[in-house]
């Protein structure tokens, strides 16, 4: 079977090579992926598990949401570095890991069960959205929305393509961010809510109220979950980042096109951790201040009504609708950004096993259709037979969890063993990079000595 090479953009060829921009504001014409990231980030963990967090805990494990956002930024950053400089997908840079194998890396399958496991997130924003919708139109039952959603998206992500993608996600983020960080600003002119001494002494370190499960999920699911990190490449490439530096050749010309579009990436992350982070840190401040002061707690098929104490509370009566709008935003965004990138690995992963020729574009893509399908579908079998949306979330935060440290020290074998090392990051972000790993491999590691004591 020939190569296909028309508009591949896993394809390294010399006469895609682009020379990278320099000037600032031309870079920023350039970041993309991120943002997708971010607008499947701030629906996943925010909007539920992080509200609920802060409501169970109140202000004490601010310092969790925090690191939880900054610390697995390093090794989304050196995972997009690998990419751009070798061209090579996040599983395929996951495959060259050493160990076990069978027909893949062992690590690509612990990958493959956390990222099936974690299918359970979405169906928590099935859930989520239904009961919204549901809320807005009473006539059309939830489960029918869940329906509804899932045949729409379906088709708006089977006829598109990345530009489709990156353009719908930054429009939908972009409406409940604003509207979430202006309703944590009037939080703050609420005395009965909000304290700028409770704010200061939830930065300091405490243990969470009643175990560590939901504190787990959230530090999981939160900023850049171990499915986003894995999902990133993908989108580095699709954006063209990888193909623009070109095919690896050792010559100054190569090198210089590669540092360039390394820093491109680099401010693309940088951009998209701004806007996580901030919006994370505005939904725990609502949870911790609002539903923590109300001793209101969200389960069950409740959950939305409950969340949207928050904005009434804060923004008044006026905005319960707003709050119901902007939920569909977030939590949609989640969905659909997740469901593209999420369909674009598994694809990447039934073509290492040999199930069609990677090199085949139209081959990649019809693998790429087939598991949109099957990523909307069986969520929304998981939704019927568990209809939690906290429940839902909280399994796949502790599963992408689990899953962070195995991702910290894989990307510290691809820095000294496959990066290139001409384009080998700083020695503080290699200093960074084993922090990053070591403290998520401590906290999982204490939170499994937990359960089992």
């Amino acid at each position: 079977m020939p190569i296909e090479t028309v508009d591949n953009p896993y394809e390294l060829r010399p006469e895609s090579a682009q020379t990278p921009p320099i000037a600032f504001r031309d870079v920023l014409r350039w970041i993309g992926p991120g943002l997708i990231i971010a607008s499947a980030v701030v629906g996943t963990g925010e909007l539920i598990a992080t509200t609920i967090l802060g409501a169970e805990n109140g202000y004490r494990l601010l310092w969790l949401v925090v690191l939880s956002c900054v610390i697995k930024v390093i090794v989304q950053n050196e995972m997009g570095r690998y990419t751009v400089a070798t061209g090579k997908t996040g599983l395929e840079g996951l495959d060259r890991v050493p160990g076990p194998r069978f027909r893949v890396s062992w690590v690509v399958w612990i990958w493959f069960l956390m990222q099936t496991t974690t299918l359970t997130t979405i169906s928590g924003m099935f859930a989520g959205i239904a009961e919204v919708l549901n809320r807005i139109v009473p006539a059309v039952t939830i489960g029918a929305w869940v329906w509804v959603v899932t045949i729409v998206t379906f088709v708006v992500l089977v006829i598109g393509r990345y530009g489709l993608v990156e353009r719908v996600s930054v429009a939908l983020v972009s409406i409940f961010t604003a509207l979430t960080v202006s309703a944590a600003f009037v939080l703050g002119m609420k005395p009965e809510y909000f304290s700028w001494s409770q704010m200061v002494d939830g930065l300091m370190f405490h243990l969470p109220i009643g175990g560590l499960g939901i504190a787990v999920a959230v530090f999981g699911i939160t900023g850049v979950g171990s499915s986003d990190l894995v999902m990133y490449p993908y989108w580095c490439i699709e954006k063209g980042y990888a193909r623009f530096a070109g095919p690896r050749d050792d010559t100054p010309a190569w090198l210089n096109r590669s540092r360039g579009w390394v820093k491109v990436m680099g401010v693309d992350v940088l951009c998209s951790m701004f806007v996580y982070t901030f919006a994370t840190i505005a939904f725990y401040l609502l949870g911790a201040g609002v539903l923590h002061g109300l001793d209101v707690i969200p389960k069950g098929t409740e959950t939305i009504s409950i969340l949207s104490s928050i904005y009434t509370e804060t923004l008044g009566g006026w905005s319960l609708y707003v709050f119901l709008a902007g939920a569909v935003a977030v939590l949609y965004s989640s969905v659909f950004a997740g469901t593209a990138a999420t369909a674009r690995v598994y694809a990447d992963f039934v073509g290492l096993l040999g199930a069609y020729d990677r090199r085949n574009y139209r081959a990649r893509r019809r693998a790429i259709q087939l598991f949109i399908g099957i990523v909307l579908f069986v969520p929304v079998i998981y939704y019927f037979l568990l209809p939690e949306p906290v429940m839902l979330v909280t399994i796949g935060g502790i599963a992408q969890a689990l899953m962070l440290p195995i991702l910290g020290f894989s990307t510290l074998y691809l820095r000294y063993f496959r990066l290139p090392e001409s384009l080998a990051p700083k020695g503080w972000i290699s200093l960074a990079l084993w922090v990053a790993s070591v403290i998520t491999a401590v906290m999982m590691g204490y939170s499994v000595l937990q359960r089992l004591g």
